[in-house]
């Protein structure tokens, strides 16, 4: 307490930080994803595979085999708009941009913009299993 240092200052030595591979990066990433992007695309996700679930329904049971190459394109770019559409606003609705000291929450364009490019990848992936993986296996 008289500002003389301790012993326990002493052997406290600054250490450099160890240098990462990329992978090793990529990985710690992947393990801790910024809240807005897990919040995108957990909510692109839920919009993507109600919608899929709804598609292949829809699909299977209420539209005649005749009929399928004409109305199904035309549903699969429904489906597809309306998980871009979807995801965007909700992600808009539930990623704020950070507050800073003054506590306000802000939204902008930029967390709709985010849901968007986040849908992209999301709605094809889930567009593929759909319709090459749990519709044939539905028969």
């Amino acid at each position: 307490m008289t500002g003389q240092p301790s012993e326990m200052d002493e052997a406290v030595e600054p250490r450099t930080p160890v240098e990462r591979s990329w992978l090793e990066v990529r990985a710690h990433q992947a393990r801790n994803p910024p809240p807005p992007v897990f919040r995108a695309v957990v909510a692109n996700l839920v919009v993507a595979i109600a919608g899929a679930v709804l598609l292949v329904l829809v699909d299977r049971f209420l539209i005649a085999p005749a009929e399928r190459d004409g109305l199904g394109v035309a549903l699969v770019a429904v489906y597809v708009v309306v998980v871009l559409v979807v995801g965007s606003v909700l992600t808009y609705l539930w990623v704020e941009l950070p507050s800073g000291a003054s506590g306000v929450h802000r939204r902008s364009p930029w967390s709709a913009l985010l849901g968007f490019f986040a849908a992209v990848p999301i709605v094809y992936l889930v567009l593929v299993v759909a319709l090459q993986v749990v519709r044939p296996l539905l028969g």
